[in-house]
């Protein structure tokens, strides 16, 4: 899946990510800092319909967001990490491999921790500011 787009469309392309992978649940962001990954990552959560506010783990590392079934997104945030095992430290591997939502920022650096199975999203901005998303399922 290949999406050219604006700010005004990231509803739409956060739609089209979650159905187009519906069975999948690890989703692993790609992207420059500023390309827009937390931005994406809150309109895929309004897409599954989070009640929480939506902001990016940067020092948490991870958040954890309810929808109005009750069901948990987590939202994590590699960028301060500084070695693998700090994700370990926090149990990632047992939110990665459960049924709920995972969206990750700056997998990068968890490489060797990811799942054999994620979508990898990849966000570049283009010179005009437009966005251009690139998913493709790792297995």
């Amino acid at each position: 899946m290949k999406i050219e787009y604006g700010l005004d469309q990231l509803p739409e392309v956060a739609g089209k990510l979650i159905s187009g992978f519906s069975e999948a649940r690890v989703f692993a962001f790609y992207g420059k800092m500023g390309a827009g990954k937390t931005t994406l990552i809150k309109s895929i959560c309004e897409e599954l319909e989070v009640m929480d506010v939506v902001t990016s783990p940067t020092f948490a590392l991870i958040n954890e967001y309810l929808t109005e079934e009750a069901a948990s997104v987590f939202h994590f945030d590699f960028y301060r990490i500084e070695k693998p095992s700090e994700a370990l430290d926090i149990g990632f591997e047992e939110y990665i491999y459960g049924n709920d939502y995972c969206l990750i920022e700056w997998p990068e650096k968890v490489a060797a921790l990811l799942p054999d199975s994620y979508i990898k999203v990849i966000i570049e901005e283009k010179d005009n500011g437009s966005r251009v998303l690139e998913a493709l399922q790792i297995e």
